[in-house]
């Protein structure tokens, strides 16, 4: 009996949904106006109004597609509900046009839908302007080298705290593949000591002077301390990443904006609680995002890292981990940071200088997710299992078809 080839064809995006109709030979104006139904999206709006909330049923219904929202909605029992838009991307994409004339703050919703369903598809490559330094973004996943010149962090504390052996293991991870360089001068590992600004800049200043003239990359400087970043910046550094997000210095905002410094804004709190625990991360980022933006920075200039290893869980960083895509919605780049952190060592119960495979699984799982950046300690083993992973994940899938 004649079986016809039956099988599943796996398309993430209109990119791989396009190619695929291609491949059968379709119409290309068909193409257009098909390939958005062969994606199915999960889009969830969190604490919407009861009379939002009917709307936005309706209509999807109306689509062709279905809202899931909480059982008393049906007998206005509630205030608020949170939502689960269920469609194809085409029936999403005309939800978001149809509610732009309705009242109730439909009209945000479906600019923000809008917004959403594009930055779900894969960036196309571009350049960031790094205050001369320039970064290809979009091409392929870019290697963020950590070197700690402190004498406590959780990793290689002391090992590169003097001069000459922080230069040499900058150059070593140069040769090896780094695309940038994180310098950072205080750990930032569970239970460590606050060191003073003065302190910090003492530690960063004489070897950002001989990295400059030494190493042609990109120079980061790991800080939530504006004043230090303020320096650092005079200093001719490139970026700066901050853990608290600009959140805790009510300075570092304008800083960077006043030099026009990318800058990584990681989420962070004090304590594992949360209400819901991705809802609330993207909601932290969105605040930070607000004060890079209302400081000058935009788009690539503001890079998201999901901030793995702090005010969380072992269980709470797995689950961010297999969610990692997620934070493509917010629209900007994404820097995965997990090398050799707890979460690695408890998962696997190994020390810290036995995390290296663990550490490639997360960062190749980074890659797959569609993440810009990973930061690591060994580079060049992260090098190669990431550039080995991007020629699988960013080649899109029906490439090689024989022409239809």
């Amino acid at each position: 009996m004649q079986s016809y080839g039956m099988r599943w064809v796996s398309m993430d995006n209109l990119a791989e949904a396009n190619m695929a109709l291609k491949e059968i030979g379709a119409d290309p104006a068909g193409i257009a106006h098909m390939a958005g139904k062969g994606l199915g999206r999960g889009i969830k709006l969190e604490q919407v109004p009861l009379r939002v909330a009917h709307i936005l049923k309706q209509e999807m219904l109306s689509l062709g597609g279905d809202a899931a929202v909480h059982r008393n909605v049906i007998v206005n029992q509630i205030e608020t509900t949170d939502i689960m838009l269920l469609g194809t991307v085409r029936q999403l994409e005309r939800l978001s046009t149809k509610v732009l004339a309705q009242p109730f703050g439909l009209k945000q919703i479906g600019h923000d839908l809008r917004n959403l369903l594009v930055n779900l598809e894969p960036p196309k490559p571009r350049i960031l302007d790094c205050r001369g330094k320039k970064l290809r973004l979009g091409e392929r996943t870019l290697i963020m080298g950590i070197l700690n010149v402190t004498p406590d962090s959780f990793s290689d504390g002391g090992r590169y705290n003097n001069l000459e052996d922080a230069i040499a293991q900058a150059e070593q991870m140069a040769a090896e593949g780094a695309d940038i360089l994180d310098i950072g001068a205080e750990s930032t590992r569970p239970g460590h000591l606050e060191v003073s600004e003065d302190e910090e800049w003492k530690r960063l200043e004489p070897i950002l002077k001989v990295l400059a003239e030494r190493v042609d990359l990109p120079l980061s400087i790991d800080t939530y301390k504006a004043k230090v970043a303020a320096k650092a910046l005079e200093a001719g550094v490139h970026i700066i990443n901050d853990i608290w997000g600009l959140q805790k210095d009510p300075e570092m905002a304008r800083v960077v904006g006043d030099y026009r410094a990318p800058v990584i804004i990681m989420h962070n709190q004090a304590g594992t609680t949360y209400h819901h625990l991705m809802g609330d991360i993207l909601t932290f980022l969105k605040r930070s995002i607000g004060l890079a933006e209302a400081c000058g920075l935009t788009g690539d200039q503001i890079i998201l890292d999901p901030g793995i290893g702090f005010g969380k869980t072992l269980e709470q960083n797995l689950e961010v981990m297999s969610r990692l895509a997620e934070f493509k919605t917010l629209g900007h780049p994404v820097l995965l940071g997990t090398s050799r952190k707890s979460m690695i060592g408890k998962t696997l119960d190994l020390a810290v200088d036995e995390r290296l495979e663990g550490t490639l699984a997360t960062s190749i799982l980074g890659v797959a997710a569609g993440v810009d950046i990973v930061r690591v300690h060994d580079v060049q083993e992260n090098r190669r299992a990431v550039e080995m992973a991007d020629a699988i994940v960013r080649g899109q899938r029906g490439v090689n078809y024989v022409g239809a």
